[in-house]
C-alpha cells in the first residue's frame, strides 16, 4: 500500500483528494501536515491518519511517507514540489504547478536525479468520459475536428479566498483556464501555434477575472472564455464535419451535470449518449498514481506536459497585454 503525507488541510484536500485516498484499492493516508497542528490532528482523525504533523517539513522527514500530494497556494507549489523531492518522496502537486513554464525546468532535473515520480494533478485525464472523447474524435465519430468551444466559470469575491490573491497565484487563468487548454491536448494530442485573448482584471484584486481566448491549432481551432465573478458555468463541444461531440460537465462530473457525453451527428437526427455513473476521477488519479511509484504501468501528466501546458497560459497572458496573435 502506497503511504500518503498530505501537505496543508486545503479544501480540495478534504472535499475530493483525501477521501479518494482512503478509499482506493492501492494507498493508505499515512500523515497529514498543517502549520497549526490542532488541524492536521483534526484532519488525521477524520481520515484515519496514524501520523499528523505541525509543519511541513516534519511530514517531509518522516519515514512514515512514501509520496506526497500538495495542495498549498499555486504560488508554493514548485517550492514544496522541490523540497518534497529532495526529501526522497514522490510528489502529486495540485495544479497549477507553476506560474511560468521556466520554473518547471528545475524540477523535471530534481525529479531525475533522485528518480521521483512527479506528476501535476490534472484528475480529468484520468476520468472515463475524457477517455472516450478522445477515442471518439481519434475515431473519426465526428470527421474532421474544425473548432472546440469551451467555458468554465464561477462567482467568488471573497478577498480571503486565494483566487483572489495575486501574491498565492490566485486569477481565473492559472485557476481554470488551464482546463479547456489541457482537455483540448489531451483529445486531440496537438499543440496550439498562437493564441490571441482579451483579459479583464479585478480594480481590487488586481487578479484576472474574465479571459475570452481564441487558440490556432493549424487545422482546428479552440475558442473558450473563463470568469471567477459569473453564473457557474462548464462546457466543452468537439466539432467536426460530420458531427460534434458535448462534454455534459467536463471538468466537475457529477457537480455541475452528470457524468455524460453526447455524440451528435452532422444533421443532428441521431444522438448517442455514453454515461459513466460512479466514476470517480480523483481516485482513479491517486490509484494511477501509486501504481506507477510503485514500479508499476500507467499514465499520468508529466512534467514535460506541464510544460507544454503551461506555455500556452505564459502566451495567453502576453497576448491579453496586446493586440493579434501570441506565438505559444
Amino acid at each position: 500500500m502506497f503511504r500518503w503525507g498530505v501537505l496543508s488541510t486545503a479544501k480540495i484536500a478534504r472535499e475530493q483528494v483525501l477521501p479518494a485516498i482512503v478509499e482506493a484499492e492501492n494507498g493508505v493516508l499515512a500523515a497529514v501536515a498543517s502549520r497549526d497542528l490542532g488541524m492536521a490532528r483534526a484532519l488525521a482523525e477524520r481520515f484515519g491518519a496514524a501520523h499528523a504533523f505541525g509543519s511541513y517539513e516534519d511530514l517531509l522527514a518522516s519515514d512514515t511517507v512514501d509520496g506526497v500530494y500538495i495542495p498549498l497556494p499555486t504560488s508554493q507549489h514548485v517550492e514544496w514540489t522541490a523540497k518534497a523531492i529532495e526529501a526522497g518522496k514522490h510528489v502529486l502537486v495540485e495544479k497549477p504547478l507553476a506560474l511560468n513554464a521556466g520554473d518547471i525546468a528545475p524540477l523535471i532535473a530534481l525529479r531525475d536525479r533522485h528518480k521521483a515520480v512527479v506528476a501535476e494533478a490534472f484528475m480529468v485525464t484520468h476520468h472515463p468520459q475524457w477517455i472516450k472523447v478522445k477515442e471518439l474524435v481519434a475515431g473519426g465519430a465526428i470527421g474532421r475536428l474544425r473548432h472546440v468551444q469551451g467555458a468554465f466559470s464561477y462567482y467568488n469575491v471573497d478577498p480571503a479566498n486565494m483566487r483572489n490573491r495575486l501574491d498565492l497565484g490566485g486569477g481565473a487563468l492559472p485557476d481554470i483556464g488551464v482546463y479547456p487548454t489541457v482537455t483540448t491536448r489531451f483529445v486531440t494530442a496537438r499543440e496550439p501555434l498562437r493564441v490571441q485573448a482579451s483579459i479583464e482584471r479585478d480594480k481590487t484584486f488586481g487578479t484576472d477575472i474574465y479571459s475570452s481566448v481564441r487558440a490556432d491549432f493549424g487545422d482546428f481551432e479552440l475558442s473558450f472564455y473563463l470568469s471567477t465573478q459569473m453564473a457557474a458555468r462548464q462546457s466543452m463541444v468537439f466539432h467536426g464535419d460530420k458531427g460534434f461531440v458535448e462534454v455534459a460537465s467536463p471538468f466537475n462530473a457529477g457537480l455541475y451535470d452528470h457524468h455524460r457525453i453526447e455524440l451528435h451527428n452532422q444533421d443532428h437526427t441521431e444522438t448517442q449518449v455514453f454515461r459513466f455513473p460512479g466514476a470517480q476521477q480523483y481516485r482513479l488519479q491517486v490509484e494511477a498514481f501509486a501504481r506507477v511509484a510503485a514500479g508499476g504501468e500507467g499514465r499520468l501528466f508529466s512534467l514535460e506536459e506541464s510544460v507544454l501546458n503551461q506555455k500556452v497560459i505564459d502566451a495567453i497572458f502576453r497576448a491579453g497585454g496586446k493586440d493579434g496573435w501570441e506565438p505559444v
